[in-house]
């Protein structure tokens, strides 16, 4: 039997922490590995736990969310965590800054909790996660900042299947999503997104919806 996924559950709000942490510990392969009310103390605890998840809130005392999930999974921590960032607050500088400060992944604290499960469940398993509303809406307008432009190069290396996967992936369609509407297996889907992110030189699937917007492919 694999271990269960460790999860951190940071939010200032007793009420929604509490309901964050009954519903991940029903979860037979999810374990709470320990709460806290503000960023100060996620960063401390994620330190000193190493959870395979942090949950972290952006409206947060004495250290807010963003901040927190910099110094947790930024471009200059050695091991970084991974961090999924869930607000009520559907605003476009708060994913472009989570984004930009290393999250793994961002959604609304509206979803449901099935998704909130397969939120923590793909982020602990080294993917990336976007809300699909939140990447439809919201990091088109960021791309050019989260990557930078001399960073293109004016064609793409992607056959056309691939690039049929990469539009997909723009469009916060799943894996097995994926493999529906092109009618082919996960596991061909899973080989694909490696391709692409390979042959771009990109981290993960967050990098690939921002490079899709950036070139136009999807609107």
């Amino acid at each position: 039997m694999t271990d269960p996924i460790r999860v951190l559950v940071c939010d200032d709000q007793m009420l929604i922490r509490t309901g964050l942490v009954t519903i991940i510990d029903a979860q037979p392969d999810l374990e709470v590995a320990g709460e806290c009310g503000d960023g100060k103390a996620a960063v401390e605890l994620a330190e000193r736990l190493r959870p395979d998840v942090v949950v972290m809130d952006v409206r947060m005392p004495v250290l807010d969310g963003i901040e927190a999930t910099r110094r947790l999974a930024g471009s200059s921590v050695p091991n970084p965590a991974k961090v999924l960032v869930v607000t009520t607050f559907n605003l476009d500088e708060y994913v472009y800054e989570a984004l930009r400060a290393g999250a793994s992944g961002f959604l609304l604290k509206d979803a449901p909790p099935s998704q909130l499960l397969h939120g923590i469940r793909t982020v602990a398993m080294g993917a990336a996660l976007l809300d699909p509303e939140v990447t439809r809406q919201l990091v088109g307008k960021f791309a050019a900042r989260i990557r930078p432009a001399e960073e293109t190069s004016p064609e793409t290396p992607l056959t056309p299947r691939e690039m049929e996967v990469l539009r997909l992936i723009a469009d916060g369609l799943s894996n097995g999503e994926i493999a529906a509407a092109l009618v082919i297996s996960q596991e061909t889907v899973k080989t694909f997104v490696s391709r692409i992110l390979a042959k771009l030189g990109l981290r993960d699937r967050v990098q690939a919806v921002v490079y899709a917007y950036r070139r136009g492919l999807v609107n």
